[in-house]
């Protein structure tokens, strides 16, 4: 099945799994309308901010007309303890992690609603709305808002044939990695990953627009993690293996 001729939104568009997405909306024959608040962006949009969502759905239904599918990718990371994270730091992860998200889920809704259309969303989370990362408690802790933002958000629109999923990334190859490979970090990861690799943005991407495409699939979050979060991190068996003891 093809998009062809669909308006999406892809908020957070012009870099990473946002970019991703938007490319292969473009293969699969959809119209992308890319959010972001890099000025190279169709329309320039920050999405904490609720007068530019709703001007950003202007423009995007005077361009294009109504947008009957959306990819909410818009998203910040963070790295701190939380007793060392400042407020304002806290703030803007939840600005942008999860307000963001609900601010230009609510406002496509409304506007799909209003035009009589329904649609599909497909919202990027994270392994880490699920798993404990230390020193990461405040990014966690917006993606896991997030993940249960999805599900209420796919039954109270369901009435309004507006379907709501999440692909949840584990560690993925994007700009947000920042300087993580240098230090060793993602050695460790692909170490612990059953498919032995790093995520790509076009896995991601892939995931997205699959759900796009399942129409009785709602409220679903699917880890595209290459298996990341599958086992315990204890993992004894593995730690042994590694060691040579079995």
């Amino acid at each position: 099945m093809e998009l062809r001729d669909r308006v999406a939104v892809v908020t957070g568009g012009a870099s990473g799994i946002g970019a991703a997405v938007t490319e292969r909306l473009k293969h699969l024959g959809a119209r992308p309308v890319v959010w972001d608040v890099n000025p190279s962006a169709e329309v320039v949009c920050d999405v904490s901010d609720p007068a530019s969502v709703d001007d950003a759905v202007r423009r995007t239904i005077e361009l294009t007309g109504v947008p009957t599918l959306a990819a909410i990718c818009a998203g910040i990371g963070h790295s701190g303890l939380l007793s060392d994270v400042p407020v304002g730091e806290w703030d803007q992860v939840m600005a942008v992690n999860l307000k963001g998200a609900w601010l230009s889920m609510r406002a496509l809704a409304r506007a799909m609603e209003e035009a009589g259309y329904g649609g599909a969303m497909s919202v990027v989370t994270s392994v880490s709305a699920r798993l404990v990362d230390r020193g990461m408690g405040a990014y966690c802790a917006s993606k896991a808002g997030l993940e249960m933002l999805v599900k209420v958000a796919a039954y109270e629109w369901s009435a309004d044939g507006i379907r709501v999923n999440a692909v949840g990334p584990g560690v993925t190859r994007t700009p947000m990695l920042g300087r993580a490979p240098e230090t060793g970090m993602t050695t460790e990861v692909v170490g612990r990953t059953p498919l032995g690799r790093l995520g790509e943005a076009e896995d991601i991407a892939e995931a997205m627009t699959a759900l796009m495409m399942l129409d009785w699939v709602t409220g679903q979050v699917i880890m595209a993690d290459g298996g990341l979060s599958l086992y315990s991190p204890i993992d004894m068996f593995g730690a042994s293996q590694r060691r040579g003891i079995v």
